[in-house]
């Protein structure tokens, strides 16, 4: 009898060291990489949803997250869900490329929620496929760069600035004076480049010849139903469908398992310095040419 008892406490010390072991290993994936890693440690088969909301001034949360869902070997497919104006240049191309390789290997598809203009759209002209909603604002295939003059506003205050500068473009820009002519010129030159890159990457994604692109690249936005008929837009459904699709094409069958990407963890003290500065703190704002479409209007 007493043999027994220890037999029968053996096993259960065994079973539930057993269970507390799995149990740690489901945390540790859980808090080192998220659903993703829990994914990968279960051997399921699922759909990586990346979410680009707002203006794009920062690619390396994003860039993280298609890595990670690009080396998951569940991860059979990915859906960028965008809801942005657009943003920095050089942030957008980063993400674009990024899309580019995962491509490779994965299908990724582009949801558009209501708005996906400018570099929105640019970042979605990298997918294998774009589905938009009939009313989702999109398009806006253009650059702008918008500067200010201070001079008459400094001269009613009684202010004067001056620029001590090493050559003469070093202060192109400045609000302390008006552009000449040729500084004009100068700057329109580096937004049609800029514009040129918009414009391949546009053609380079969707498979369109740049004279097409650039017949549609004046800067105009259109509605999910118009960019479909234009060529720009593939399918018009919800983020479901763009799941579905995405399932399908990475030949998930049955429901997927749908997994998010994670924002980057941010220790106590970085949360409690950007509660006080207003969020704005180690952002990394992007300023000077931008991908973007945002009307004050548009709420």
């Amino acid at each position: 009898m007493a043999r027994g008892r220890s037999l029968l406490k053996g096993l259960g010390i065994l079973f539930l060291s057993i269970l507390v072991f799995f149990v740690a290993i489901f945390f540790y994936a859980y808090l080192t990489g998220g659903e993703v890693q829990v994914l990968s440690l279960l051997g399921g088969e699922g759909v990586g949803v990346l979410e680009i909301a707002g203006s794009i001034n920062d690619s390396q949360e994003a860039i993280r997250n298609l890595k990670q869902f690009g080396e998951t070997n569940g991860i059979k497919a990915v859906v960028v869900r965008i809801n942005s104006p657009g943003g920095g240049v050089a942030p957008t191309q980063e993400i674009f490329e990024e899309i580019e390789k995962v491509k490779k290997n994965k299908p990724v598809i582009a949801s558009l929620g209501g708005m996906a203009t400018s570099g929105g759209y640019y970042i979605a002209s990298a997918c294998s496929q774009v589905v938009a909603n009939p009313g989702t604002l999109t398009g806006s295939i253009g650059v702008i760069m918008e500067l200010g003059n201070m001079e008459e506003l400094l001269r009613k205050i009684g202010l004067k600035g001056y620029n001590i500068k090493s050559g003469p473009h070093k202060d192109i820009g400045s609000p302390l004076r008006p552009l000449s002519a040729e500084e004009k010129a100068i700057l329109q030159s580096l937004v049609d480049n800029v514009h040129g890159q918009f414009i391949r990457a546009v053609a380079k994604g969707r498979r369109m010849s740049e004279d097409k692109v650039r017949a549609l690249a004046d800067g105009r936005v259109y509605s999910g139903e118009q960019a479909k008929g234009l060529g720009l837009v593939d399918l018009l459904g919800n983020m479901e469908d763009a799941i579905d699709l995405a399932a399908k094409r990475g030949g998930i069958k049955g429901a997927p398992q749908v997994i998010h990407s994670r924002g980057e963890d941010k220790g106590w003290w970085e949360r409690l310095f950007s509660s006080f500065l207003g969020g704005q703190w180690g952002r990394g704002e992007s300023w000077g040419l931008r991908y973007e479409w945002s009307p004050s209007f548009i709420q």
